[in-house]
């Protein structure tokens, strides 16, 4: 870290707090973030036919996403809750895994990266729920931000 740069979360005893965004200006504010979960092809292949003995796993882990977002703040200790005004969730089948592409949108003073983070994380970890009865050695992997616009630090994308 340069020296200009801080750890937002910390004062300056240390301590962790949650950052006081009440100075900042309102701004439409979107994250996308994504996750892989891999898988056996036969797996992948029930996915997609709606084969699995728990039912649809796409929409049950669509669901689970949007869930997931809305409830950001309930699960990490100093995020913000957001008046969230979008969420869309979606699962992509490959050969051999499932992409999920989580998008969250807001008008606030806050973005909404762990939003989409936490919505990715969840779809995923929905699938493996309602797969793992034909598939325990599914892998969740690169759960990442792929991209954020709005806000004082303006856009990022990877």
């Amino acid at each position: 870290m340069g020296d200009t740069e801080q750890l937002t979360h910390l004062d300056a005893d240390g301590t962790a707090r949650m950052v006081d965004v009440s100075g900042k200006a309102v701004s439409t504010r979107t994250a996308v973030a994504r996750g892989r979960i891999d898988m056996l092809a036969s797996t992948a292949r029930a996915i997609s036919n709606v084969e699995l003995s728990k039912g649809d796993a796409v929409t049950v882990a669509r669901l689970a996403g949007v869930m997931a977002a809305k409830r950001t703040s309930e699960l990490i200790p100093l995020c913000h809750p957001v008046a969230i005004s979008f969420v869309d969730v979606d699962v992509a089948i490959g050969e051999a895994h499932c992409e999920i592409t989580a998008t969250v949108r807001c008008s606030g003073q806050t973005g909404v990266e762990m939003e989409a983070l936490t919505a990715a994380s969840v779809a995923a970890l929905t699938i493996y729920d309602m797969a793992k009865g034909i598939d325990r050695g599914m892998r969740i992997n690169g759960v990442e931000l792929v991209s954020k616009k709005g806000g004082k630090s303006g856009d990022w994308s990877r």
